[in-house]
């Protein structure tokens, strides 16, 4: 059968560098956006590859259109590789739907794909390294309830939790990935008896339209990027190749970890020498 590859938010930054690194791992690539303009992106990846592309117009949060997905997957072939790269950032949504798009659609998104997981299936969802920056200490409560993402009163459960500060965006962002973060962790281990793998991915500061947009809005963003070790704002590039080995089957031993692909700037903030220095 043929081998089936999903990128969602392929339409633009890290997806589309993703759709580039995967176009030949698999026989057909479905482009998922909620943009239909994705389907431009068509011909210049049919050049790229080898596989067979082809848009799949959908807002990542709609659930019945992520069933629709699965079963077109289902029609095409097995599924091999999954990079799901939307989501959305601080400044383009209130708390609410941060949590949603982030955090609750990429379990909806998993639990849809769950049944046609095989050995050889590989996974990577999008985290981020701003839990990482943010969160310092442990909270039992609020981790709790990010372990149950499709409960109807998760957000009931974080605000209770966390209190109005969950209210501000940034923070919510930081929670919403913290929970892709553990939700990768918990799906590891539900389809590796399946041959499954599953890991998360979180960015630092990469260099695309929606990082432009929260750096306009955030100038301490641009402090890190000048305390990033390798002296550099990151690429899209940068990230997708990190994710093709993840999905490739070099990696095949790797599964339900959370890898960061910063540049350094975690360890110069957060690591030891960040302490000495304070």
């Amino acid at each position: 059968m043929s081998t089936v590859g999903i990128v969602t938010g392929a339409g633009r930054g890290m997806g589309l560098a993703c759709a580039h690194r995967l176009v030949d791992l698999v026989d057909v690539l479905l482009l998922v956006d909620r943009d239909p303009a994705v389907a431009g992106v068509v011909g210049e990846l049919t050049k790229a590859g080898s596989a067979t592309v082809e848009p799949f117009v959908l807002d990542i949060t709609d659930v019945d259109g992520v069933q629709r997905l699965a079963a077109r997957v289902a029609e095409l072939g097995t599924l091999r590789a999954v990079a799901h790269a939307a989501g959305i950032s601080p400044t383009m949504a209130d708390w609410r739907r941060i949590f949603a798009v982030d955090l609750v659609a990429t379990a909806q998104l998993a639990q849809a794909l769950r049944p046609l997981t095989t050995a050889g299936t590989a996974s990577v969802y999008f985290a981020s390294m701003a839990p990482i920056l943010a969160i310092g200490e442990p909270h039992p409560t609020a981790d709790a309830a990010l372990d149950d993402p499709l409960a109807p009163d998760l957000l009931d459960r974080i605000h209770a939790a966390l209190g109005a500060t969950v209210e501000d965006s940034g923070w919510a962002y930081s929670w919403a990935k913290r929970g892709v973060q553990r939700f990768a962790q918990q799906e590891a281990v539900r389809v590796g008896p399946l041959g499954g793998r599953v890991c998360s991915l979180s960015p630092g500061i990469i260099d695309t339209p929606q990082g432009k947009q929260e750096a306009a809005e955030h100038s301490s963003m641009q402090a890190l990027v000048e305390r990033t070790p390798v002296g550099r704002i990151g690429q899209s590039e940068d990230v997708a190749d990190v994710v093709a080995f993840l999905l490739s089957d070099q990696a095949r031993f790797v599964s339900g970890i959370d890898l960061l692909v910063d540049g350094g700037v975690a360890a110069a903030v957060r690591g030891p020498a960040a302490a000495a220095v304070r």
